[in-house]
């Protein structure tokens, strides 16, 4: 998908749908929250902008030159970026745009009445709690005492397994993961997954990197966890001691874990073993308490994503002292807690996760991490609300019927194919025939009613929504798959494909203006969201999901003759997005964006040809100065427009498997002829690559 403000656009191979974005979900100051209350307001209905948007252009740039500027240079010089934003794009204004709306839905719901529904007295109750920053401000650290209490209780590695069990229920994330998903042999079934984690920086790459940059934010790095120890009561030479301490035994975990471009490859990902071979990688860790106190169902099989991480894990507790292991367990729960405790607790972890490793100036307004809190712990509640007063039923069917259209190109794509024989033609047309489209929201909502939510205890509400999604979750293992489960909640500006379900999810929030505009023509409409159909489609046939079969199992489906064609056509565009610079001397990593470059491509391609066919015999009018063909490319550049700051980018250069928004749009069209056609592009000319790429 095009978004990056939401949950990753990538299928679920280790599928981050829990993790919290420390630089979201940060509580105010009341300095800060001084500065923003009196001059912002809940919203009550939508704002409305275009799909295609001539103001936004910069029509003394040549589209031939600098597509990217020319549809989106007036538009970043209006919309500079936010104090408290990393990026500011279309999709990120419209994301506020909604979680505006939300505040209204939810301020309101906060009242309490008679007429309050059940859903509306939940999730208003849970903001009312998370608003109460005077009631969050005199708690200050205290709700971390009883799991303080727990560490200092133990007096050995037998303890550790219960307690981890506990704590990873909670929400706290430390020392590894743990948890469910499909089996990649067989789609249909829930086993359980036990995954790399235990780090406090974005990736492994932080820990290991040799350059200027990679040692300053490891030293600021080790400063904030100084600075979190002192917070916790610890004299400041002790604090230093064991920042180091956490720092040396998670550069251990980051050095055993694979890189990102690894994690790209689903059979790296993938060793489904027994439980008693499970048990033997870590023998100093005893799983069986881990699996009672965390009452995970009966596990036979485990897939380990990575090996290597639990055989230094076994070194680790082998070799580390307890004291070590309480003081990395001290970190780690004011780490994951840090943003629900007081601003003292708060400020710190803004200065290091948001400040100086994505470059924002101040904090987020209280209301809108409180409303993004809602969205994330009890969002299907939420989003009942939120699509009863957005997402009309014409909507949903025009763009069902967009999303068909797309589908008949891509068949008609694959029939035509030079580079593909017939016998794996018809497997990708049974895949392709097998996809699944959810558009909107989910056909059965969740029930979030045995939540227990108490209007006075925002950090007890935070954790047993935790509670109930870690249950949630765990509980699948060893039933059949619920194919009707959306990994996004219904108001998300984002969509996603998830390759062993052979689905495309499309939320409400991103089928509305400026990205699906009813109002206006088809041309920019099939540009912006019938790309971001193609999009996701092509995701299925990338290089990742093209490992998955039309059933989600991981099976190769293709000759070797035809795979060799797919990855010779993917090298092409890999080449090409490498030669692009992000910011200094850093180059995009295109092993690790090649999915995301490939869905791109494809998807600009199959949303032109499905709305030629859906316009076939129509007279098209110029309109704005431009031709409906270049209405089609600008509605698709439109989507992109906006700016990132210099650290947000070496960030997302690391961790990021999308390229940045112009490459997005400029290595597309570079490789379109009909792109170059519309806009009279000449051989030579920088948006005319002399080496066209084309995969699907």
């Amino acid at each position: 998908m095009h978004a990056e403000n939401a949950p990753p656009d990538r299928f679920r191979l280790g599928y981050d749908s829990g993790v919290k974005s420390l630089s979201l979900f940060v509580l105010m100051t009341p300095a800060l929250l001084a500065q923003t209350a009196t001059t912002e307001t809940p919203a009550f209905t939508l704002p409305y902008s275009p799909s295609l948007d001539v103001s936004s252009m910069d029509r003394s740039v040549d589209p031939c030159t600098d597509f990217y500027r020319f549809s989106c240079g007036a538009w970043i010089k209006k919309n500079p970026i936010p104090p408290d934003q990393a990026r500011w794009n279309v999709y990120a204004k419209l994301t506020e745009d909604n979680l505006r709306f939300l505040w209204g839905i939810l301020e309101q719901a906060s009242k309490p009445n008679s007429a309050r529904s059940a859903v509306e007295t939940q999730t208003g109750d849970y903001y009312f709690a998370c608003m109460d920053e005077a009631t969050v401000e005199k708690a200050g650290a205290a709700p971390l005492k009883p799991a303080m209490d727990e560490i200092a209780a133990i007096k050995s590695l037998a303890d550790l397994p219960a307690f981890l069990a506990r704590q990873h229920l909670r929400g706290a994330s430390m020392l590894f993961d743990f948890g469910s998903n499909q089996d990649y042999a067989d789609s249909s079934r829930v086993i359980a997954f036990a995954n790399a984690g235990g780090l406090g920086l974005p990736d492994r790459d932080y820990y290991v990197k040799t350059d200027q940059k990679s040692q300053e934010t490891r030293q600021k790095y080790v400063e904030h966890v100084q600075r979190m120890f002192e917070l916790l009561g610890e004299p400041a030479e002790q604090a230093k001691m064991h920042a180091q301490t956490v720092m040396d035994i998670e550069t251990a975990l980051a050095k055993a874990s694979l890189t990102r471009v690894e994690q790209r490859d689903p059979h790296k990902l993938f060793h489904k073993m027994k439980a008693s071979e499970f048990e033997a990688l870590t023998p100093a860790f005893g799983w069986r308490e881990y699996f009672k106190a965390a009452e995970v169902p009966d596990t036979p099989a485990v897939n380990v994503t990575e090996p290597a991480f639990y055989k230094e894990l076994q070194v680790l507790l082998k070799s580390r002292p307890l004291a070590d292991w309480q003081t990395y367990l001290r970190w780690h729960m004011a780490h994951s807690k840090a943003p629900y405790l007081s601003s003292a607790f708060v400020n710190a972890n803004f200065e290091f996760y948001s400040k100086h490793l994505r470059g924002l100036e101040q904090l987020p307004p209280r209301w809108k991490r409180c409303v993004r809190m809602v969205d994330g712990q009890l969002g299907e509640a939420l989003g009942q609300v939120f699509v009863a007063k957005t997402f009309s039923a014409d909507t949903k069917a025009r763009t069902q019927l967009m999303t068909k259209q797309v589908e008949d190109a891509m068949e008609s794509e694959i029939r035509q194919l030079p580079w593909m024989g017939e016998a794996t033609k018809q497997k990708a047309l049974e895949k392709l025939h097998a996809v699944v489209n959810k558009i909107g929201y989910p056909d059965k909502w969740r029930d979030y009613s045995s939540i227990k939510i108490a209007r006075d205890d925002y950090f007890g509400n935070v954790e047993r929504a935790d509670v109930f999604e870690s249950r949630r979750e765990l509980n699948k293992i060893g039933k059949p798959v619920d194919r009707t489960e959306w990994q996004m909640t219904p108001p998300t500006v984002n969509a996603y494909y998830d390759p062993q379900m052979n689905d495309i999810n499309f939320p409400a929030g991103v089928l509305q203006p400026p990205l699906y505009d009813p109002k206006l023509d088809d041309a920019p409409n099939y540009g912006d969201t019938g790309a971001t159909i193609g999009h996701e489609l092509t995701h299925g046939f990338d290089d990742e999901g093209r490992q998955f079969d039309a059933h989600g199992n991981l099976k190769n489906w293709w000759t070797k003759a035809d795979s060799q064609a797919f990855d010779k056509a993917a090298k092409c565009v890999s080449d090409e997005y490498a030669g692009f610079t992000i910011i200094d001397n850093i180059k995009i990593n295109s092993k690790l964006t090649l999915g995301e470059d490939l869905a791109d491509l494809g998807g600009t391609w199959l949303a032109y040809l499905a709305w030629k066919e859906a316009t076939k015999g129509r007279s098209l009018q110029t309109a704005d100065d431009l031709t409906p063909d270049q209405r089609f490319f600008v509605g698709m550049a439109q989507w992109a427009c906006g700016d990132e700051r210099p650290e947000s980018k070496r960030l997302n250069a690391i961790t990021n498997p999308h390229s940045p928004e112009e490459f997005r749009v400029n290595g597309v069209v570079e490789n379109l002829p009909e792109f170059q056609k519309a806009f009279s592009c000449k051989a030579g000319q920088p948006m005319v690559r002399a080496t066209q790429c084309k995969v699907w």
